[in-house]
């Protein structure tokens, strides 16, 4: 296979979907497609076979949807923007069943568009509860731009607009059923106020149900006690959770040298390819590698971008890697695509899906005319 090469397993996928739907139908909730993970419209008709829709971050998310996603899944298209241009907010009215407003300056901006229309809108929240460990993804981070707080909400304008229908509220971040459950008390006692008069509660993403160590029967009875106690339509966004550990990125060494110690340079780069790697950041697991001992062959694995910082972290082999040798990088199919780069010019990795016969099948190459097609 040419490398690299983003390789997204039919089987392993279809695995997370179908917990997916068991808990949605154990609780009684709707499951949404987050895209801003995972947007690889190749499977949009499998996943909709599990979820009822999806949920976007602007415009070009929601054509994607509209575009790819069953037909079934139209009336679940919903859509959240920190901000809408008067063009994206044209463009999103007719495609979108659910538009979500991060500020009431916003709603009145729109409020007569969308009062004309007869979809559903909300107001995204702001619980201030921190329940991971800050930083870039943390928005109840002190002075986040992203929903608004029991400050600011304008209570008795949202009781009396028949337009306004739902709230919804998004804190977490590859966290279990507990954390879900710390926000959702503070967001009840905060905003349970127009909890009778609305329909919808939107719980956001970051819920990660198809990790291994996930507490579903606790996230299965949550959803549950406050359907009952509130009589609301309940949604989940989860985008990691939808292709968590269904795909990899192989990649082939093409240069090993020695500056105290090992670095070998692969046709993969963290700066391009993986970008998570330096921003969250993580180390990604490598298939048949381990942690460094003395007694294995270790290596940084780096890029070939002009970035010094280019490296994805040091990994111990149980034989040497030569020129030639394929690295397979675990859970690529998440937050990879949909934000690499041809900085530097280098090449994007092709994209493949391992059916569940084990047939490897190349949806997408990529070249020259990416690179140059995105600068003038």
């Amino acid at each position: 296979m040419k490398t690299p090469c983003y390789i997204i397993d039919e089987k392993l996928l279809t695995a997370n979907l179908k917990l997916l739907r068991e808990v949605a139908d154990d609780s009684g909730c709707k499951i949404l497609l987050a895209q801003k993970a995972f947007s690889m419209f190749a499977f949009y008709p499998l996943v909709g076979e599990y979820l009822d829709g999806t949920t976007s971050s602007g415009l070009h998310e929601a054509m994607l949807a509209n575009e790819f996603m069953p037909a079934h899944c139209a009336d679940e298209n919903h859509v959240f923007s920190a901000a809408y241009s008067d063009e994206e907010f044209d463009a999103v009215l007719p495609l979108c069943s659910h538009i979500v407003f991060n500020s009431f300056s916003q709603w009145d901006k729109f409020k007569e568009r969308a009062e004309d229309s007869g979809k559903n809108f909300g107001i995204r929240v702001n619980p201030e509860i921190s329940t991971q460990g800050g930083g870039i993804y943390d928005p109840c981070a002190s002075g986040s731009r992203l929903g608004v707080t029991q400050k600011n909400f304008r209570f008795d304008e949202f009781e009396k607009s028949d337009a306004l229908n739902g709230i919804h509220f998004h804190t977490l971040c590859q966290q279990n059923a507990d954390a879900l459950e710390i926000t959702l008390n503070a967001v009840e006692k905060k905003f349970s106020r127009i909890f009778k008069k609305i329909s919808w509660l939107n719980m956001g993403g970051g819920h990660h149900i198809t990790r291994e160590d996930y507490d579903i029967e606790k996230l299965v009875a949550i959803i549950k006690n406050f359907k009952k106690k509130y009589e609301l339509e309940i949604y989940l966004e989860p985008g990691e959770a939808v292709a968590l550990n269904a795909g990899f990125l192989v990649c082939t060494v093409l240069d090993i040298i020695e500056n105290n110690g090992k670095i070998a340079i692969l046709d993969a780069s963290a700066a391009c390819h993986m970008p998570d790697v330096l921003e969250m950041p993580y180390r990604p697991d490598v298939i048949d590698s381990f942690s460094q001992s003395d007694s294995l062959y270790t290596y940084k694995l780096g890029g070939s971008t002009c970035l010094a910082g280019d490296f994805i972290g040091e990994y111990s082999f149980k034989n040497p890697l030569i020129i030639g040798s394929k690295i397979i990088f675990e859970d690529m199919a998440i937050y990879s695509m949909v934000k690499n780069t041809t900085f530097n010019g280098i090449n994007l990795p092709s994209i493949a899906i391992r059916r569940a016969n084990g047939d490897v099948q190349i949806i997408r190459r990529f070249g020259y005319d990416d690179f140059k097609n995105r600068l003038s």
